[in-house]
């Protein structure tokens, strides 16, 4: 396993459409605040927001990047986000080609 501070973790977040999502994940990749992020089109998600049941069409996007880089990550995410909560949920990454986590590594350092 990785040392704490380049421990992969996963970032899920939501967002509106493609170009949205495509947008913030440039903007991040650019940075060095990810390594990459996967976009999945064609998600609905119901949800109660403000005491209301919504469905909406979204896009989910798949980030890579380490521990260390975070909390700069969500505030990043926060500034960019036309959301006014948006969805970002760490998820931590137990294991994985060697290769592949040394490369998430040095893509954000």
């Amino acid at each position: 396993m990785q040392e704490s501070v380049r421990q992969p973790v996963v970032v899920l977040v939501t967002g509106p459409d493609r170009a949205t999502l495509a947008s913030i994940g440039r903007t991040l990749v650019n940075e060095h605040l990810i390594a990459c992020i996967n976009l999945l089109e064609g998600m609905t998600s119901i949800y109660r927001w403000r005491d209301e049941v919504r469905e909406e069409d979204e896009v989910l996007g798949i980030i890579k990047t380490t521990t260390e880089r975070v909390e700069e990550l969500k505030a990043r995410i926060e500034e960019l986000h036309p959301y006014e909560v948006p969805e970002i949920l760490v998820l931590s990454v137990v294991d994985g080609l060697d290769e592949y986590l040394d490369w998430v590594h040095e893509a954000v350092t």
